[in-house]
Parts: structure tokens; sequence; C-alpha cells
């Protein structure tokens, strides 16, 4: 059975940066995409980053946080990161990773598996 924890949110100023943690427990963690999709009250999920699973694939970023944000995996950890900087009053959200079975999508409705989320919040 696969289960997701994030880690990692919290109160920081704009500019500043923070480092989301997304912990996978079961097996074969390897073979998941992983996914960030962030959430703010009243408003859909939205695609923040994917990472495939398949080795050196690259990145899927959205284009707000391109240049900003880097989504990475230890396999070894079975950890997935967001590394967020230059945060801006726009990336308050509730940040959740999801997993799926295969390549990277963009559509929450296409991963199976979600953690239970983080909350970042950027005081301007």
């Amino acid at each position: 059975q696969v289960q997701l924890v994030e880690s990692g949110g919290g109160l920081v100023q704009a500019g500043g940066s923070l480092r989301l943690s997304c912990a996978f427990s079961g097996t074969h963690f390897n073979w998941y995409s992983v996914a960030w999709f962030r959430q703010t009250a009243g408003k859909d999920n939205d695609f923040v980053a994917a990472i495939s699973w398949r080795p050196g694939g690259t990145p899927d970023l959205t284009d707000s946080v391109k240049g900003r944000f880097t989504i990475s995996r230890d396999n070894a950890k079975n950890t997935t990161y967001l590394q967020m900087m230059d945060l801006k009053s726009e990336d308050t959200a509730t940040y959740y990773c999801a997993a799926r079975w295969g390549e990277v999508r963009r559509l929450p409705d296409d991963y199976n598996h979600w953690g239970q989320g983080t909350l970042v919040t950027v005081s301007s």
C-alpha cells in the first residue's frame, strides 16, 4: 500500500526559500512518477511540477514556477523534493504530492496516491 507524507511547509517572507519533501512508503518507488500540486481555498488543485520514474527524464514545471522551483527525487530515500526559491505571495497554498505508476501527467485525476498536504504561506 502506497502512502505519501509531505513535510517542509511553513511561513516564509517573499523572496525566501523552502524545500518540501514527499516521503513515499510502499514498494517500487522507482517506477512511480511523482508530481506536486497546490491548492488555495475555493480553487482547483493546480499542477506545479512533476518528475518521471525514468532516470534522466526532464522534469515538467508549470510556467509560473520555472526558474524558481526545482523538482528532484532520491530513489535511495524514496523521497521527492520541491525546492522553492524567490517565493512570491501568489505561491501561498497547500502543497500536495501525488504519485502514479507510469509517466507524468498534469491532471490531478491521473494520480491515485496523494499525501495529506503541507501549507506554505508567503508573506509580502
